[in-house]
């Protein structure tokens, strides 16, 4: 499975690949193509390589140039859904928390089927708002961002009512470690992994726990990802969100989900897991 940072770069390689065919079927060097256009001859080598990023502008020329205006457009299209695919946080976040929380709302609305797998925090649908406070509240302090904490804790609680609305259904599965992360103290924790066992039980959620235990040999823990039908994976990075709507690479993810769900204990035994991760709370 890729990298999920792989992804945009993969696209934007995809890209350079098609405008490097487009250069060469015109009989142009790349100083050819640079002298025409303006460039540095090297600017060429750099977007062919992905190194560099094209405008929209640039690939106007590059056609315009390789008399190849017809394709102008299907690339510029190839560039706009590249560049949508990685979002940096601090420009999703620029304004505060509330608008990010709020961007995602007609999604949850429309998709039946959510597929979640968290191998660091319980996933948002399922959060107590404690555990929404104390994680959103990190979150202002480390990535700078300007404090709405209250608003965008009410965000991410009303969002909730998918779960108990609606033909909705989710299908979650957590690595035990989840349950030992220790967020917002010993009561919030509590809180929480009780809120765990109450909403495991609803008809419209499937809830997993990976035993630490589980054999790992044939897959090992992978990023934290969701996945809203079959129409899109979401993918939480350090540096930003990664957004992945091809159809090869959903029907990866949707192959590790089904193998990472296979390793996952379910009904009496997650609740055991769960209590007992409640339980060493008080020792």
């Amino acid at each position: 499975m890729p990298s999920p940072s792989s992804s945009a770069q993969q696209a934007l390689e995809a890209l350079g690949v098609r405008l490097r065919e487009i250069r060469t079927d015109a009989g142009l060097t790349g100083r050819d193509l640079g002298r025409l256009a303006g460039w540095h001859s090297s600017k060429v080598s750099r977007i062919e390589h992905a190194k560099q990023t094209p405008s929209p502008d640039d690939i106007d020329a590059w056609c315009r140039h390789c008399r190849a205006v017809d394709q102008a457009a299907d690339l510029t299209a190839s560039l706009r859904i590249a560049e949508g695919m990685f979002v940096e946080w601090r420009r999703m976040e620029r304004t505060g928390l509330r608008l990010a929380q709020q961007a995602v709302v007609p999604l949850w609305e429309r998709t039946r089927g959510f597929r979640i797998y968290s191998p660091r925090l319980i996933p948002g649908p399922v959060q107590t708002r404690e555990y929404i406070t104390a994680l959103l509240s990190g979150l202002i302090v480390r990535r700078r961002i300007p404090d709405d904490l209250e608003a965008a804790v009410q965000v991410r609680v009303d969002k909730q009512h998918v779960v108990y609305e609606g033909d909705h259904r989710f299908a979650i599965v957590l690595e035990e470690s989840v349950l030992r992360y220790p967020i917002g103290g010993d009561d919030t924790m509590a809180g929480q992994l009780g809120h765990l066992l109450t909403v495991g039980a609803l008809p419209s959620v499937s809830l997993g726990v990976i035993p630490l235990g589980a054999d790992r040999s044939t897959l090992w823990p992978v990023e934290g990802f969701w996945m809203f039908d079959d129409e899109q994976v979401s993918v939480e990075l350090v540096s930003g969100h990664l957004t992945i709507t091809q159809p090869r690479e959903i029907a990866m993810y949707a192959d590790v989900f089904t193998q990472l769900a296979d390793l996952a204990v379910y009904g009496s035994a997650a609740r055991h897991l769960i209590t007992a991760a409640i339980n060493a709370l008080d020792t």
